[in-house]
């Protein structure tokens, strides 16, 4: 796990924009509050000016009155001395919803990566929702199947912004039914842990650990341990074995030790984890 400074406010998508805006709401105070210096990163999305409008407005209803948006359209773009200053002055990096290949494609290795990545390291606040929080491991899930069991060719992986190395995040996860996807993709990486994030819930992820905010849950699949898997010997369309993962089912409020793989029960902790043996 990564001792970065920083902290990490990773979405499942469809979050609260209009209510309480809970998990913005955590977003924005641990940026700041009313304090805070926010950039919106709409590279995502191919409506960037709807859609970063729409977060500077609940933004600003939150109290943050700095907010600016950095529509990097083309990779070029990523080389702007402009939104490198802005993001050199921000205590908040937030990443949209959309096409996580993009982020990928024109940000990685450039200069605005590179700004990105020492202000986090310097203490900043990254946020992210659905294609925004896909992209926060090294290696991410850039597409595929949900709803079916796991399988080699269920899912494609490619190179993530590694702003949390060694884990699988996947979003919209109890609404489209990923855990086959995320056991897919587990199967072919060499990270353990995978975070299966629902929507209108977040994962704030700070000295390797992490606290869940919102309305949902977050699965968590840990294949540390597993006794057998069959990966090595089936063909790309056949079903995947996986044997002895545990998982670890975590609403608001719980914890979980990164460095240890365990949720942290506190003493009045209103029930057990659930935690089942697959």
């Amino acid at each position: 796990m990564s001792q970065s400074q920083g902290q990490l406010v990773i979405i499942g998508g469809a979050e609260d924009k209009e209510g309480d805006c809970k998990v913005l709401r955590e977003f924005v105070r641990r940026a700041g509050g009313v304090n805070a210096r926010i950039v919106v990163m709409t590279v995502a999305t191919e409506m960037p000016r709807e859609v970063g409008e729409d977060y500077i407005r609940v933004f600003e209803r939150l109290g943050a009155e700095n907010v600016r948006i950095v529509d990097t359209v083309h990779r070029d773009d990523a080389s702007s001395p402009t939104y490198i200053e802005a993001v050199n002055k921000a205590t908040g990096v937030f990443f949209t919803g959309g096409d996580q290949a993009r982020i990928t494609s024109i940000l990685k290795d450039t200069e605005l990566d590179a700004a990105i990545h020492q202000r986090y390291q310097e203490g900043i606040v990254i946020g992210g929702t659905s294609a925004g929080a896909a992209m926060m491991p090294d290696v991410m899930i850039v597409e595929g199947d949900s709803e079916t069991n796991p399988r080699v060719n269920v899912v494609e992986m490619g190179p993530g912004m590694g702003f949390l190395p060694g884990i699988v995040v996947d979003q919209h996860f109890l609404q489209r039914g990923r855990l086959g996807r995320l056991l897919s993709a587990l199967s072919q990486q060499p990270a353990v842990l995978g975070f299966g994030i629902d929507e209108n819930t977040a994962v704030v992820v700070q000295d390797n650990k992490f606290e869940v905010v919102g309305e949902g849950a977050v699965t968590v699949v840990d294949v540390a341990d597993i006794i057998h898997t069959n990966i090595d010997d089936i063909l790309k369309d056949e079903a995947i074995a996986i044997c002895g993962a545990k998982l670890h089912v975590l609403p608001d409020g719980y914890k979980f030790d990164l460095a240890a793989r365990k949720p942290i029960v506190e003493a009045d902790a209103p029930r057990e984890v659930a935690t089942t043996n697959a």
